[in-house]
């Protein structure tokens, strides 16, 4: 093979080095973090002089200097010792101590004086000329130390005051009770001539003795299941005129109403001559007296046994029997009075009536009640509005769960509900023998063990399972004892002044009296004479 001449081979292409290329690139990279940087530093800086801002702005405001904030500092240990001073001033008082407080208030003075020098001046104090003001505070707060104003001593003695105050508020509230059970329970001198004068008046004047025997056609509409019948048991006349008066005043058909009212021997003439000397828009009232009623004797009704024991006597009129342990409301004797457990006895009491509106005399009506009767119970024997809105009017409140008979048989968390106005299905109630229920449980509870206090305890267990919620507004409490909502007021159709406030007490809530009063006539001269006002 030939080879080509030497003017025609191609020329031969000459290589550039590798390390100038390797050299060339990490100038570039170099030249390229050097920018970054520089611009880097240039936008950094407003940052870090906004940081700065920030920082002294702060400082100035906590009023902070760098004096301040140096281990060494003795503006900082004068501070920590006058907040020192301070709190061992307060203890030095408490001590009654008054002069050594006084010396650690004028030390604290000398300090404050020498810090606000400095703070004029704007340079930090010297060791030199603080001092003389550190030493003096140091003995002082070693001399408290002494006195036994550290912490510890200071934190048992405020438990002990703590536990007096404790005892001693529980001694005052166990007083302010008793007191308040008190005046709840007396009868106003007022409400004691009322009876007396009307008693007078019943034997006197034979015309309202005669007027009340001449209402022959009573007699049938007191047994007339087709007319509106109320029950109230009480002792007291204005109490129940009141109920009586609203409840016709608020009516649609006041001469479809039929009152019941049960009293006692004391109160039974006066109570027939108030409602006969006075009418009520043709309302019909009957009143009896709970002596007359026969069936009603301690073999059948055992409050009445248990008033016979002993023991029991002791216990509600003695008050020696437990030390004074039981608070003086569960130990009150109305709570075994037969007018509070009559309601027990309503169909024996109404042998002929199937339906029963039950009232206490401690209510106000502003609403038409007609509607009542026409509510299905759906089979239960007691209508009535819950108070479960709030946890403490649960079953578990009123009764003793930690008794064995009272855990099987009811759920704690079960809703309470109230007497004060309640719809009785009397046709149900015989059919199902709730007196009955009633009786083995007031049985039981012959030692007090099951419930301490009052007839919505037993109530609660007799028609357990036998109640029919009925809408809040047809009964709205509260009215004795707190503040209730005005909107509730507005739509209620029955105000139970419950709770140890009557209206008729000079205890009673101002600003719910005149709910009460303007359902009294004041201007009746058998009240004047009594001056009701």
């Amino acid at each position: 093979m030939r080879r080509r001449a030497t003017d025609f081979r191609r020329p031969v292409r000459r290589r550039v080095p590798d390390a100038f290329w390797w050299a060339l690139c990490c100038a570039v990279v170099l030249l390229f973090i050097y920018i970054l940087s520089k611009g880097n530093q240039i936008e950094s800086r407003p940052a870090l002089s906004k940081r700065t801002y920030k920082h002294d702005r702060i400082m100035e405001g906590l009023n902070i200097t760098e004096e301040m904030l140096s281990t060494n500092s003795v503006t900082r240990q004068l501070n920590d010792q006058i907040s020192l001073a301070k709190a061992f001033v307060v203890i030095a008082k408490e001590s009654n101590n008054l002069q050594f407080a006084w010396e650690l208030s004028a030390q604290i003075r000398n300090s404050q004086i020498l810090l606000s020098n400095a703070a004029t001046r704007r340079a930090p104090l010297t060791t030199r000329e603080s001092e003389s003001a550190i030493h003096d505070m140091a003995l002082l707060l070693y001399q408290a130390q002494q006195l036994h104003y550290d912490s510890a001593t200071m934190i048992m003695r405020f438990k002990a005051k703590i536990q007096a105050l404790e005892e001693q508020m529980n001694t005052v509230s166990e007083k302010s009770s008793k007191y308040g059970q008190i005046a709840a329970e007396e009868v106003p001198k007022s409400l004691y001539c009322l009876g007396v004068r009307l008693t007078t008046e019943w034997f006197k004047n034979f015309n309202l003795q005669k007027k009340l025997k001449d209402k022959r056609q009573v007699e049938m509409k007191l047994k007339d299941n087709n007319l509106y019948h109320f029950c109230v048991f009480s002792d007291n006349i204005l109490a129940t005129s009141v109920v009586v008066n609203s409840t016709s005043i608020n009516s649609k058909n006041p001469n479809m109403i039929v009152f019941h009212l049960v009293t006692d021997e004391i109160n039974y003439a006066a109570m027939k001559a108030w409602f006969a000397m006075n009418d009520f828009r043709g309302v019909t009232v009957e009143v009896q007296k709970f002596e007359d009623f026969t069936w009603l004797n301690a073999s059948y009704v055992p409050v009445l046994k248990q008033l016979q024991d002993s023991e029991t006597q002791s216990y509600y009129f003695s008050g020696n029997s437990d030390d004074g342990k039981t608070p003086i409301k569960f130990r009150n004797p109305k709570y075994l009075s037969m007018l509070n457990h009559l309601r027990f006895y309503i169909p024996e009491v109404f042998p002929a009536l199937k339906k029963v509106v039950f009232l206490d005399d401690d209510v106000v009506v502003q609403k038409d009640l007609s509607d009542l009767f026409s509510i299905d119970l759906n089979g239960n024997v007691n209508g009535a509005v819950e108070t479960c809105m709030e946890t403490f009017h649960r079953y578990h409140k009123y009764l003793n769960y930690s008794h064995p008979l009272i855990r099987a048989h009811f759920d704690p968390d079960a809703c309470g509900w109230a007497f004060g106005m309640n719809v009785f299905d009397l046709v149900e109630w015989r059919k199902k023998n709730v007196t009955g229920i009633y009786h083995y449980w007031q049985e039981k509870n012959v030692d007090r063990t099951l419930w301490k206090l009052g007839t919505l305890p037993p109530g609660l267990l007799t028609f357990y399972g036998l109640t029919e919620p009925l809408d809040p507004s047809w009964h709205v409490l509260g009215f004795g004892y707190t503040n209730v909502d005005p909107q509730l007021i507005e739509r209620g159709a029955v105000l139970h002044f419950n709770g140890n406030s009557k209206p008729w007490l000079k205890i009673g809530i101002e600003k719910y009296k005149p709910l009460w009063e303007k359902f009294v006539d004041y201007s009746h001269p058998l009240l004047q004479q009594c001056n009701f006002h």
